[in-house]
């Protein structure tokens, strides 16, 4: 079963996002509900590893990060894959993300070796309907620097996901308190 680890957005966050998706063109917009920043991709896994993860995170107490927003961004080497809300990579969101990786991994759960850019996907374009480079670039720059103020992560949880032609399907199998900061 494919799945992921990472943090539910503030609620807050969310109608200012739903109305950046609004106004960029083509793409298929992240449903509300998908809106996330990941922490870690597990691809498919067993069963009994996800049962361990689970039990691993559930014991944790990770002290909330603060999300800041930087600004909105395409991601994709010559041609936009997706549109995204950068943040800052904090030392709490650097560690907050370090301890769960970790988790991850006494679970028996492979990693690999990654940069990290927090960010929440927005739009995600598919290979056969690239955007316009031209117009997407000028609808980014229309919605100028993201007015989204800084919060805490609400809490930090697991994800199954499944792949169709419309794109990803997500189920939010389980919530993991974080302490306040």
């Amino acid at each position: 079963m494919r799945a992921f680890v990472g943090l539910p957005l503030p609620e807050p966050w969310i109608d200012p996002l739903l109305r950046a998706q609004s106004r960029l063109p083509g793409g298929r917009p992240v449903p509300e509900d998908d809106l996330h920043l990941t922490l870690a991709f597990l691809d498919d896994q067993t069963e009994d590893k996800l049962e361990a993860l689970h039990d691993l995170l559930d014991a944790r107490r990770d002290r909330a990060a603060v999300l800041e927003p930087l600004a909105f961004a395409v991601f994709g080497a010559g041609r936009a894959r997706l549109v995204a809300l950068d943040l800052r990579a904090t030392p709490d969101l650097s560690a907050l993300r370090d301890g769960v990786r970790n988790a991850v991994r006494r679970a028996g759960i492979d990693l690999p070796r990654e940069r990290f850019r927090p960010h929440v996907t927005l739009l995600r374009y598919p290979a056969s309907a690239p955007p316009e480079g031209d117009r997407l670039m000028r609808a980014l720059t229309g919605l100028g620097a993201p007015a989204i103020t800084p919060a805490p992560a609400p809490a930090v949880a697991m994800w199954t996901s499944r792949l169709t032609p419309s794109g990803p399907i997500y189920d939010q199998v389980a919530t993991y308190p974080l302490v306040a900061a």
